[in-house]
């Protein structure tokens, strides 16, 4: 048959015959392009030497979708595409003439095809070409985001619909290409650069995940000290993924928590392939691996769900709050519009945050905070109360979080790593720039036990048993934390005492009558030993 005369009539028919596979594809994706479908390559069958000896080309919307078979539905549903459409166009290798032709052929569709607007964003229409990509990578190198280099190239084509993509395979393409250049470059360099560590100390930790084209995705490390200070200080952990790498675009996650001088100390740091439920799960598996199977009592990290269906998993017994720096910033996202200037509403919403330690005063004033600014239609506001154990003070008073509530220490080292990051530098070099971090870090903590004692502490009030024998025991920052603590304790007077069999009651107060607490005093055992309880 005469292909030209085909090509030009456009309706496939049985008989056609192709010089080759990728011929058939490109004519009967020029007819779908026209009718409003878009094509999927199905199944193909290749003889021994890798000939392609038939292959089936049908509508995207073939087949039905799976029915979920587990117990619990997940949250993130897709919406249906397939409709069992049968439309297809087989084609067979005929060793004759070593053409391929039509061999089996469907045009009934069994859906609402699309309209011409439309057709440019079907799937099979939309590729990026070589020259858009490297464009696409001028633009990226240059500072422009996805966005505005997707809309220049939409004004240099005369339209978004002369573009061939969207902003999503635009997307796909600069990763694609970043993984590859890493495969291909700093993969092994950056293996390299691991080994050297380790033989240098044998405790260096590193892993590495690969996706099922064994192309490098995450990455987790942690050096010997690291692994020791965990071991010290690893109760209270905050992560977080805030900061991204200029040149690779990947989430820098980072593990961090406080020393005896409530410095910053790094417990190990991940760099991501992107930000899902399963990269979370590999990275919070390999930390929890790195440090021997301990995990941590408390971790804080921002309202990502991803992360938080990841811990669930990972760390099922470990307290997982939330940073109420991110809560505040999101709280001026979603009600910045609800306050005026002399408004209210941010006072009282940090209060709730901070201050309360009674959960009836917590709820009083929510409600009324709710009812006052009409927030009671509000999604956002009404999500963060259902998860109010994971932020709010009175509801975490209980929880050991060592004074921390935010993961604004990640975001303090973010900032000292960016002042040894360049848009040029590759990974290997990104990795001894976050070395050369740690290592100041750690010089600080020298300092700091230098200074611990060089100096005696600063006993401010009089010095009692108690404040000499801790500020023998802890670090200066330590102790004028409990010396403050100490100086708010002398401030209280008793109003009312209750005896009973095994307990003392008390209603104390603050001498300037600011607020009224609670305090059991409990007597247990033949040996009267004290127990105190705050409620």
């Amino acid at each position: 048959m005469d292909c030209s005369k085909l090509v030009e009539d456009g309706t496939p028919e049985l008989g056609m015959e192709f010089n080759s596979e990728e011929d058939a594809y490109k004519f009967y994706n020029k007819y779908a392009f026209k009718m409003g479908f878009s094509v999927r390559k199905d199944y193909v069958n290749k003889d021994k030497d890798g000939v392609t000896t038939s292959r089936r080309y049908s509508c995207c919307k073939e087949g039905v979708k799976r029915k979920y078979e587990g117990d619990v539905m997940p949250k993130r549903t897709r919406a249906p595409t397939k409709t069992g459409c049968g439309a297809k166009m087989v084609i067979v290798l005929f060793r004759g003439t070593m053409k391929y032709r039509v061999h089996d052929l469907v045009l009934e569709h069994n859906h609402e095809l699309h309209i011409a607007q439309c057709a440019h964003m079907m799937p099979s229409q939309r590729k990026v070409s070589e020259a858009q990509g490297f464009q696409a990578e001028i633009s990226e190198d240059a500072g422009l985001s996805l966005k505005q280099s997707h809309e220049l190239m939409g004004k240099e084509a005369g339209g978004m619909g002369n573009v061939g993509y969207t902003r999503e395979d635009l997307k796909r393409y600069l990763r694609t290409r970043r993984e590859r250049s890493l495969k291909y470059g700093e993969a092994g360099s950056m293996l390299n650069y691991f080994q050297e560590q380790t033989l240098e100390n044998p405790s260096f930790f590193h892993a590495v995940q690969l996706d099922c084209e064994e192309q490098i995705t995450n990455i987790f490390w942690a050096d010997a000290g690291m692994l020791i200070d965990y071991k010290f200080f690893g109760d209270v952990v905050t992560f977080d993924t805030t900061y991204k790498t200029n040149k690779e675009y990947r989430p820098l996650g980072v593990f961090v928590g406080f020393n005896q001088h409530r410095q910053i100390v790094i417990f190990g740091a991940a760099l991501m392939y992107d930000e899902t439920i399963d990269s979370f799960k590999w990275v919070f598996g390999t930390f929890v691996e790195a440090m021997c199977g301990k995990r941590p009592n408390t971790i804080l990290t921002d309202q990502d769900h991803a992360m938080a269906a990841a811990l669930s998993v990972v760390m099922p017994e470990t307290f997982h709050g939330l940073c109420t720096f991110h809560i505040r910033r999101n709280f001026m996202k979603h009600l910045g519009n609800h306050y005026k200037e002399n408004s209210d509403l941010p006072y009282m919403f940090g209060a709730c945050m901070y201050e309360f330690e009674e959960v009836e005063q917590f709820n009083r004033v929510w409600e009324a905070m709710v009812k006052k600014h009409n927030l009671e239609n509000n999604e956002w506001l009404s999500g963060l109360y259902k998860i109010r154990d994971k932020w709010a003070r009175c509801m975490m008073k209980e929880r050991w979080t060592a004074g921390m509530r935010s993961t604004q220490l990640s975001e303090s080292l973010n900032a000292a790593i960016k002042n040894h990051l360049k848009l040029d530098h590759d990974l290997v070099q990104f990795f001894r720039h976050f070395n050369r971090v740690v290592d100041e870090k750690r010089h600080n903590e020298l300092i700091a036990e230098y200074e611990m004692r060089q100096k005696l502490p600063m006993v401010g009030l009089r010095q009692t048993p108690m404040l000499v024998h801790a500020s023998e025991t802890y670090s200066p920052t330590v102790f004028v934390a409990f010396q403050n603590e100490y100086g708010e304790s002398t401030a209280m007077v008793i109003l009312r005492q209750q005896d009973a069999a095994m307990f003392v009651e008390f209603a104390v107060m603050r001498g300037d009558g600011q607020k009224e607490l609670e305090l059991e005093t409990v007597l247990i055992g033949e040996d009267r030993k004290l127990w105190l309880i705050l409620k």
